[in-house]
């Protein structure tokens, strides 16, 4: 394995919890992948992002070398008004299902992905408060405002006697 500071000369690398992360600009990243595929991280673990509200996304891979045992992180940012990243689907076949996911998770587009078709939500997504992507900071988590919980375990909630109701509390950024 050849140390990353000299494999990507451009990469500034740092390890913590016994992981190498090497971050790239997101120009370099397809370049920075196959270089570190090419040294022995064949193996695509991983492919997620981060929402560095309000910095923006952190696109994330995990590629272990099978061979000798160790994993890199491959890390680029990209900002909230300009989310998309090159696509890593020539360099890993299986990396196009993970970039589907977060395209329709997070909003972040992969350019020259030959089939952004949503994966996990139904036609339309899930729109609450205005935004679309349900991994988003921004995405309010709000389905027991909407919609009650049905099993209630709780006697006072049931208005037949027991403690007294506890003061309803609302998830964050729900009004």
């Amino acid at each position: 394995m050849t140390p990353l500071a000299e494999l990507l000369p451009y990469a500034t690398v740092t390890t913590a919890y016994a992981v190498t992360t090497a971050d790239v600009p997101r120009e370099s990243w397809v370049a920075a992948v196959t270089a570190v595929r090419d040294d022995g991280a064949s193996f695509l673990d991983l492919l997620t992002a981060v929402d560095q509200s309000p910095g923006g996304f952190d696109v994330v891979v995990r590629l272990w070398s099978v061979g000798e045992r160790y994993a890199v992180h491959v890390r680029t940012t990209c900002p909230r008004d300009d989310a998309r990243v090159p696509t890593l689907t020539a360099v890993f076949a299986g990396a196009a299902w993970h970039e589907r996911e977060l395209a329709e998770m997070y909003g972040v587009a992969f350019d020259g992905h030959d089939d952004p078709a949503p994966l996990l939500l139904p036609p339309g997504g899930v729109v609450q408060g205005g935004v679309m992507h349900p991994l988003r900071k921004e995405h309010v988590l709000a389905a027991r405002v909407e919609q009650p919980w049905p099993g209630s375990v709780d006697p006072a909630d049931s208005g037949e006697g027991g403690r007294p109701s506890k003061r309803r509390l609302l998830p964050p950024g729900a009004t």
